[in-house]
């Protein structure tokens, strides 16, 4: 009896492990190719404003970060840096200056979604026309599928 509770034990604990390493795995496995290095340069060229992703942000940890630096134009932003990889990201502008899944929740009816995040080293994201990135101060990585804050970057 104290082999076969054994065996279950050690199977549950291997299938939750390949189920975990699944969810972190995938997104990488799938990530289209990012834009090339020229175009991301081509955004910083014309940027109004850049600010940095950094690791330290009060909600981040050692699975949900980002460093880097971000640049935005009147018509697209860009990153180069690194993200820990993730399901479901999402590029966020926001009015006030956000490091807290609280805070985030907290303002997110005032802010505009810019994108989906689709690569971890480097991303551009067209910009909708209709928003002014002068309205806003901060960049905001967040996933969407697990509620959790990713990384920011106050950029004035």
């Amino acid at each position: 009896m104290k082999r076969i509770f054994g065996l279950l034990a050690t199977h549950i604990i291997a299938v939750g492990i390949g189920f975990a390493l699944g969810i972190y795995a995938l997104p990488i496995l799938i990530a289209p190719e990012a834009p090339p290095v020229s175009t991301i340069q081509s955004v910083e060229a014309k940027a109004q404003f850049t600010g940095t992703f950094d690791k330290e942000r009060q909600d981040s940890d050692f699975l949900h970060w980002g460093e880097g630096k971000v640049a935005l134009a009147t018509d697209s932003i860009s990153f180069m840096g690194e993200l820990a990889p993730g399901p479901d990201y999402k590029l966020y502008l926001s009015p006030e200056f956000v490091e807290t899944e609280d805070d985030f929740n907290r303002l997110k009816s005032t802010m505009v979604k810019v994108g989906d995040i689709k690569t971890f080293n480097q991303f551009m994201l067209p910009l909708d026309e209709s928003v002014d990135i002068a309205q806003y101060n901060t960049v905001i990585v967040w996933c969407e599928t697990f509620g959790q804050f990713i990384t920011s970057a106050q950029y004035q």
